[in-house]
């Protein structure tokens, strides 16, 4: 008697069904990158290009309180902004030469101490101790408190009768209570309120950038006898080489172009040794209602700014690839 054996048929399977991908869409896949970079775009036209545009026109007109109604009524003045502004031997050209020489002593001042004091808390608080983390916070205060209230807290402060510099230079035995705000002391004051509000900028920098050294090295440099200033001279610096070069040049970028400070610090009227030339650029054209002036003045402050820029990547880019 035979058995018969059947064998089971498999059972039919449906394909799973394909899931719309927007990667294989070609129209979407070719427009997908530019819209989302549209907006970006948009806003950077509608805040800097356009703006910049409009400024460069107005250089080139005798826009005055005249003609704010209607701009396109100006007259064109051709090179003669710029003429003016050039001309050193005028009150217009001799002022801005004047301006341009104290931004230049600030903005160097400004960089080279907010960098020694970055540089000197980063290092100090690389290694491990009880409380790093509360020093670490307290030295960020300064970058976290908005500008407009750190910088009105010094105006406070150095105040010739009721400010607490005075206030404790006085109970140190001082002689006086010099001005702050006014005269020759109002550039040391301009360069302390702007060193106290960036250095904490290139601490938290130079922090970041210490982070990525090895703790090898300096133990292996320890052993061969190195000291601490050795190590900084021989490890440190040469490992933060590419933060340093964007640093100092971003400081430099802001400190040179800072309005704020100035503005808030001393008001409207500014002292000559703390007349910086973007508060020189705003009084000549708000003060004077020669807008077409002061727009060429700040055309010659960008072109000036743009050079320095490409001298400095320029060079360090040489000795980066002669490293």
């Amino acid at each position: 008697m035979s058995v018969a054996t059947h064998e089971a048929t498999p059972a039919v399977t449906k394909p799973p069904a394909r899931k719309s991908n927007p990667e294989h869409r070609p129209g979407l896949s070719r427009w997908l990158p530019y819209a989302l970079v549209a907006p970006a775009v948009l806003m950077e036209l509608v805040i800097h290009i356009i703006p910049m545009l409009v400024g460069i026109w107005m250089s080139f007109v005798k826009l005055t309180k005249f003609f704010i109604a209607n701009w396109s009524a100006a007259p064109s003045a051709g090179i003669n902004n710029y003429k003016v502004a050039l001309d050193f031997d005028n009150a217009v050209g001799e002022g801005l030469l004047k301006s341009f020489g104290v931004t230049l002593i600030f903005s160097l001042v400004t960089v080279a101490l907010s960098w020694v004091l970055g540089m000197a808390a980063a290092v100090a608080l690389q290694p491990t101790f009880r409380g790093r983390s509360l020093v670490r916070t307290l030295f960020l205060v300064p970058y976290a408190l908005p500008a407009y209230a750190g910088i009105l807290t010094w105006n406070f402060m150095l105040q010739r009768d009721t400010g607490a510099v005075n206030h404790v230079l006085t109970q140190l035995g001082a002689d006086g209570k010099p001005f702050w705000l006014i005269g020759s002391n109002a550039l040391f004051s301009l360069i302390t309120v702007a060193t106290w509000k960036l250095w904490t900028f290139a601490f938290l920098t130079l922090m970041a950038g210490l982070q990525s050294i090895p703790r090898d090295q300096y133990e292996a440099a320890a052993v061969d006898g190195a000291g601490n200033l050795r190590q900084w001279r021989n490890i440190t610096l040469p490992a933060l080489r590419p933060v340093n070069l964007v640093l100092v040049l971003v400081l430099f970028l802001w400190t040179f172009s800072d309005f704020n400070t100035p503005y808030v610090l001393f008001g409207t009227a500014q002292p000559p040794a703390g007349d910086l030339i973007t508060f020189h650029i705003y009084n000549a054209s708000f003060l004077t209602w020669n807008f077409g002036s002061g727009a060429a003045m700040s055309v010659l402050l960008l072109i000036f700014l743009m050079i320095v820029t490409g001298i400095y990547l320029f060079v360090t880019g040489r000795k980066t690839r002669r490293a």
